[in-house]
C-alpha cells in the first residue's frame, strides 16, 4: 500500500502560547502527539516552559487521497511528568481533513486549546502548518532500511515516548470497554516506528519523530511479521479513528441509505433515447426523434449526427395511455423551397405493462437497438433504452421531466453555489514625490480613491504644503474595506485625485492575485510603495506607501446577521468538520393562488421551490400550470454551527417563456417564503408541517397558499452540538477587530450585489429578483407600506400621550369635584384606601344631613303660616 500512495501530510509544530500550568511549580513540560489515520508522531518535550516552541516538522502516509477530506488530524498536548505514572493532559487542537492545503499555500494559524470533557481545566494555543505534499512513490530499496533498523532502534527507545500511549489506553478504558485481544493488538500498533536511514536521523537520544510506515515491526520479535499479522494490524489502526471520523463516515452512509425517506416515492417512466440509424447513412438532414404516451408529447432536438443521448422522466400517475411510442422524423428541404417537410423514419411501440422496474443500486439499464417499422423506409434502427423507476433514480437529476415542459432549460431542477467571498483591506498611509504641477503654492487638497471592479472607496482630503516636510509627504493611514470575490478581479486601482483641479494625480494597480493572506490579527502585515503612473506624458508622478491583504479570519456576511447560514471563516486553514447533517423533503404545496394568466382566459402557476443554507442553494424544478404541486425532492447539507438559519421560498417561473417582440425573458413572481432556525430542531427527530406562504403587496399581507416540508437534523455526537453551542457565533476576528455598525451593513449589501450577479449569470439563471427576495437584499430600502404602518404607531402612541395629558391637566386645574375626587384616588396606596373610602362616605352623610336639614326647616316654615 506504501508503494502505491504518493501523497504525505506534513504537520510542522511550530509552538504553543499560554499554556496551564500543571506540575505543580507553576510551569509545565509539554510536548505533543499528533495523530492521522491511525498514526502517531510526537515531538521532544521542552522542559519547564508554557510558552514552548518545538519547530518539527511531522510526516504522516496518506493512505486514501480522495477520503483525505474526510479524515481528522488530532493533536494532544500533553506535561511530561518523569516520575509519574502518566502525562497530564494540556489541550487538543482537531483540524478536518477539509482544511488542509497544498504545499506553498501554508501559512502559521494559531488554534485555540480544547477540552477533552467539561471538567478539563485548559486554556492557551497552539501554531501549527498543516499542508500536503504530492510526489513520487519511493524506491524500493528504501522500504527495507526501516525494517533493518527496527531491533536496535526499539531497543533504544526513550521510555518518555509510551506515556501519551498509556494515557490514551486509560482513556479507552472510559470511553468504551474492549476486549483483551484488541488491547495487545493496540498496544503492540502504538509504538512509533524507527526512522528509516535515508531520514536525517540526527540526536536519536532526543526521540526524533518517526516516519511513516504502513507495517511497524513490533518490538518483541525481530522477524518479519506475517500477512495475516499485517491485516489485522490494519484493522487496528483503522478502528482508531476520532469521534469525528465516525460522525462523518456514518452521516455519510446515512445519506445513500436514507435518500428520498422524507418524501414520497413517486413513480417514473424513463425514456433513454441514445441515437438513431438510418439505411441511408449518407443523408445529411436533420434528425429528431418524438415520444408519445397518449396525450403527452416530447421531441428532442433535430440534429445531423443522430445522437441525442437524451434522458425523458414521465409521472406515471399522470398517464393516460398504456402504450409508448417511440419515432424518428427527419427535416428535408427541397430545392428552390424555403420550407421543410418533415418525414418518418419508423415507430417502435412498447406496453407499459411489461416495462421492467429498476430499484438502486442496480445498475442502469443499458440501451438497445429496436427496429423502427415503417411502410415508406426499412432498415432504420434507434438506440434507446425504456424502465419504470422513481425519484432516487440517478437518471432522475438529468431527466427532462414531462410535467416540467420537456426541453426548457430555465424548469429544470439545479444546485448553485455562491461564490467564495473574502474581505480585502487596503490600508492607505502616505505619497512621497508627487508632482503636482507648476502652481505648488496654492496648497492643493488630495485624497485617495481605491476601486475594485464596481466598487469605488475614497479617503478623507488632506492639504499639501510647501513649506513643512510632513505636509509635503500627506499622510492618511485609513483603511479601506471592500469584498472580493473568487475568481478575484484582475487588479485593485489606486488613484491619488487632486480636488482643487479636480484631475488625477496618478494611479497604481496591485495584482489582486497577488495579495498577502492572513487568517487572524497576529500576522504582521509588510508594507509596499507602488509607483503612481500619469497619462502618457507623465511615466512617474510620485509613489504611494500601502498596506493590503486579503482578510481570512472573518465571515463576509451576505444575509441578515440574525438569519444567516453560514458562520465560517474565509480561510480554509479555519476550517472546522460538521456538527451534522440537514436533510429537506420538499414534498408538495396546496392552494396555490394564480399569479398569471394563461391564454388571455384562465389563472394558473407554474410553481418552483428555492432552498438556501450556507452556500448552496438548491433549486426544484418546475411544474407547470398546477395549483396543488408535488415535486418531492431531497436534498442534504452539511451543518457546521446550529445557530443557522434555513430559507426556503417560492416562486412563480416566468422565464421560461421568451417574449420575442420585446427581446427579453419575464420575471419570476414570489409567492411566499419560510425560514426555518435549526435551534429550535431536535436532533434526529422528523419534523412534517405545513408552512403558509405570505407576501407582502401594495394592498398589504396576503396568503398564497401553503407549503409542505419535512425537515431532520442529524447530529450523532452531543458532545460536540453542546461545543458548538458554548463557541462564539462568529470567526475570532469579528472581536478582536471587530468592523463599524454602518461599515457591515455596506459590506453585507456589496456582498449580496456580487452574490446576485453571479447566480444570474449561470445556466440556467437564478434571476435577481430570487436572489434579492431570498437574502432580503431590499429591506433598507425606503418603503410606503412600512412607512405608513410607523405612521399610524407613532399617531396612536401620541394620541394616547394627549389623552392623558388632558386628563392630568384638567386634574391639575380642579375642573370638576368629580376628577379631583378621581385624582386623588388615582395616588392613593393601598394602605389609605380605606381611610379615603371613609372621608368619601362621610362627606356624602354630611351632603344628606344638610339637605334633610333644608327640607325640615321648610316644612316647619309652611306648617307655621298654615296655622289659624
Amino acid at each position: 500500500m506504501a508503494e502505491t500512495c504518493t501523497r504525505k501530510l506534513i504537520v510542522e509544530v511550530c509552538n504553543a502560547r499560554n499554556l496551564m500550568p500543571k506540575d505543580g511549580q507553576g510551569t509545565a513540560s509539554a510536548f505533543a502527539t499528533v495523530d492521522f489515520d491511525g498514526q502517531r508522531r510526537r515531538t521532544k518535550t521542552k522542559l519547564r516552559d508554557l510558552n514552548p516552541e518545538w519547530d518539527e516538522k511531522l510526516e504522516f502516509l496518506v493512505h486514501d487521497t480522495d477520503s483525505m477530506a474526510t479524515e481528522t488530524l488530532e493533536i494532544s498536548l500533553y506535561n511530561d511528568k518523569k516520575t509519574g505514572k502518566r502525562s497530564t493532559f494540556l489541550g487538543k487542537v482537531r483540524i478536518a481533513g477539509s482544511a488542509f492545503v497544498k504545499s506553498g499555500g501554508e501559512t502559521l494559524v494559531y488554534y485555540p486549546l480544547e477540552k477533552r470533557s467539561v471538567f478539563s481545566q485548559i486554556k492557551g494555543e497552539l501554531g501549527l502548518k498543516v499542508y500536503y505534499i504530492d510526489e513520487d512513490p519511493p524506491a524500493p530499496p528504501a522500504e527495507q532500511k526501516p525494517e533493518e533498523k527496527a531491533p536496535e532502534t526499539e531497543e533504544n527507545k526513550p521510555a518518555e515516548e509510551a506515556k501519551p500511549e498509556e494515557e490514551k489506553k486509560e482513556e479507552e478504558k472510559k470511553e468504551e470497554p474492549k476486549t483483551e485481544s484488541n488491547k495487545e493488538a493496540k498496544k503492540e500498533e502504538e509504538k512509533p516506528s524507527p526512522p528509516p536511514q535515508e531520514e536525517n536521523p540526527k540526536k536519536p537520544e532526543e526521540a526524533a519523530p518517526p516516519v511513516k510506515v504502513e507495517n511497524p515491526p513490533l518490538a518483541e520479535s525481530e522477524k518479519k511479521p506475517s500477512k495475516e499479522e499485517k491485516e489485522k494490524a490494519e484493522i487496528v489502526k483503522r478502528s482508531e479513528v476520532t469521534i469525528s471520523d465516525l460522525e462523518l463516515r456514518s452521516l455519510a452512509s446515512d445519506r445513500g441509505r436514507s435518500a428520498y425517506d422524507l418524501v414520497d416515492r413517486m413513480p417514473f417512466l424513463y425514456v433513454r433515447v441514445v441515437k438513431a440509424k438510418t439505411a441511408n447513412n449518407e443523408s445529411k438532414s436533420p434528425v429528431y426523434a418524438k415520444l408519445m404516451i397518449g396525450t403527452h408529447s416530447i421531441k428532442t432536438k433535430s440534429q445531423s449526427d443522430k445522437d441525442w443521448d437524451k434522458v425523458f422522466a414521465f409521472d406515471k400517475e399522470g398517464l393516460n395511455s398504456t402504450s409508448l411510442e417511440v419515432s424518428v422524423w427527419t427535416e428535408e428541404k427541397k430545392e428552390n423551397e424555403e420550407a421543410t417537410q418533415e418525414c418518418s423514419l419508423g415507430t417502435v411501440s412498447f406496453d407499459l405493462q411489461e416495462v421492467p422496474k429498476r430499484v438502486p443500486p442496480d445498475s442502469p439499464l443499458a440501451p438497445q437497438w429496436y427496429a423502427l417499422e415503417s411502410e415508406n423506409s426499412a432498415g432504420n434502427e434507434v438506440m434507446l433504452a425504456v424502465w419504470i423507476g422513481t425519484q432516487a433514480d440517478e437518471a432522475f437529476q438529468e431527466a427532462w421531466q414531462s410535467d416540467s415542459g420537456g426541453l426548457l432549460p430555465e424548469t429544470r431542477a439545479k444546485v448553485y453555489l455562491s461564490p467564495k467571498l473574502w474581505y480585502l483591506r487596503l490600508t492607505v498611509i502616505q505619497t512621497q514625490d508627487l508632482h503636482l504641477g507648476s502652481a505648488k503654492a496654492r496648497n492643493p487638497e488630495l485624497y485617495v480613491k481605491a476601486q475594485l471592479g464596481a466598487q469605488l472607496f475614497k479617503t478623507g482630503r488632506t492639504s499639501v504644503g510647501s513649506t513643512s516636510a510632513s505636509s509635503a509627504n500627506p499622510t492618511w493611514n485609513e483603511d479601506l474595506v471592500f469584498v472580493a470575490a473568487e475568481p478575484f478581479e484582475p487588479f485593485l486601482t489606486v488613484t491619488v485625485e487632486d480636488v482643487t483641479n479636480g484631475q488625477s494625480v496618478g494611479h497604481a494597480k496591485i495584482h489582486v492575485a497577488s495579495i498577502e493572506r492572513r487568517t487572524d490579527d497576529r500576522t504582521e502585515l509588510k508594507s509596499r510603495w507602488f509607483n503612481l503612473v500619469g497619462d502618457d506624458t507623465k511615466p512617474y508622478t510620485g509613489r504611494i506607501h500601502v498596506r493590503v491583504c486579503l482578510e481570512g479570519g472573518y465571515h463576509v456576511l451576505d444575509e441578515a446577521a440574525h438569519v444567516t447560514s453560514d458562520v465560517r471563516a474565509a480561510a480554509k486553514q479555519l476550517a472546522k468538520a460538521p456538527i451534522g447533517l440537514l436533510e429537506v423533503g420538499i414534498r408538495g404545496a396546496t392552494n396555490l393562488l394564480p399569479v398569471k394568466t394563461r391564454d388571455g382566459t384562465r389563472g394558473t402557476t407554474d410553481a418552483y421551490v428555492v432552498a438556501k443554507y450556507g452556500p448552496k442553494w438548491v433549486r426544484t424544478r418546475t411544474i407547470l400550470d398546477r395549483f396543488n404541486p408535488r415535486w418531492n425532492e431531497q436534498y442534504t447539507w452539511d451543518v457546521y454551527d446550529p445557530c443557522t438559519v434555513l430559507t426556503i421560498g417560492v416562486f412563480d417561473n416566468g422565464r421560461y417563456k421568451h417574449d420575442e417582440a420585446a427581446g427579453k425573458q419575464g420575471k419570476d413572481v414570489r409567492v411566499g417564503k419560510v425560514r426555518i432556525r435549526l435551534s429550535t430542531l431536535d436532533t434526529n427527530r422528523v419534523y412534517l408541517n405545513q408552512y403558509s406562504l405570505t407576501v407582502l403587496l401594495p394592498s398589504g399581507a396576503k396568503k398564497m397558499g401553503e407549503i409542505e416540508i419535512a425537515v431532520r437534523f442529524s447530529c450523532s455526537s452531543w458532545l460536540s452540538l453542546i461545543q458548538a453551542y458554548t463557541s462564539p457565533m462568529l470567526p475570532r476576528m469579528h472581536y478582536v477587530k471587530p468592523l463599524g455598525p454602518a461599515q457591515q451593513d455596506i459590506l453585507r449589501h456589496t456582498a449580496m450585489r456580487l452574490v446576485t450577479a453571479r447566480l444570474t449569470r449561470s445556466e440556467p439563471p437564478l434571476g435577481q429578483e430570487v436572489v434579492q427576495f431570498m437574502l432580503d437584499s431590499d429591506t433598507h430600502m425606503w418603503s410606503m407600506r412600512r412607512s405608513k404602518a410607523n405612521w399610524f404607531r407613532v399617531v396612536g402612541c401620541l394620541t394616547h400621550v394627549a389623552t392623558l395629558a388632558r386628563w392630568i391637566e384638567g386634574i391639575r386645574t380642579w375642573y370638576s369635584d368629580f376628577d379631583t375626587v378621581k385624582g386623588s384616588h388615582s395616588t392613593l396606596t393601598p394602605g389609605s384606601l380605606m381611610w379615603t373610602w371613609w372621608d368619601l362616605m362621610s362627606l356624602m352623610k354630611s351632603l344628606m344631613d344638610s339637605q334633610a336639614h333644608d327640607h325640615r326647616m321648610w316644612f316647619e316654615s309652611d306648617m307655621i303660616d298654615c296655622e289659624p
